[in-house]
């Protein structure tokens, strides 16, 4: 059995291939990322909390009961996922229950 191979097709299957990876990145990504902790420099700086629970209101005055990441502007993903992308962490996931003094409601 000889089977042939026209560019054409040849072509329509490498596209068909990258196309298929491509929409695998952004759930690659998620899955790798490394969660924020409260001990690294910038989370410290904005006082990262994985559980606003846990925030001092007194140390944190601009803290108020009811702030979550999951209920602010900067979170992205899923919502409902436990731990999600921020804008101020590039690169980590932040803790949908958490806060730091940068919450601002999201609209």
């Amino acid at each position: 059995m000889t089977g042939t191979c026209s560019r054409r097709d040849a072509l329509k299957a490498f596209l068909l291939l990258g196309a298929v990876s491509v929409a695998e990145l952004p759930e690659a990504r998620a899955d790798t990322a490394d969660h924020l902790s409260p001990t690294e420099a910038t989370a410290a700086a904005l006082g990262y909390h994985e559980n606003a629970k846990t925030v001092d209101a007194k140390q944190f005055a601009t803290y108020q009961p009811g702030q979550l990441c999951s209920n602010c502007l900067q979170l992205q993903g899923t919502p409902g996922q436990p731990w999600r992308p921020c804008n101020l962490f590039p690169g980590k996931l932040v803790s949908a229950d958490g806060w730091c003094k940068v919450w601002v409601k999201k609209a």
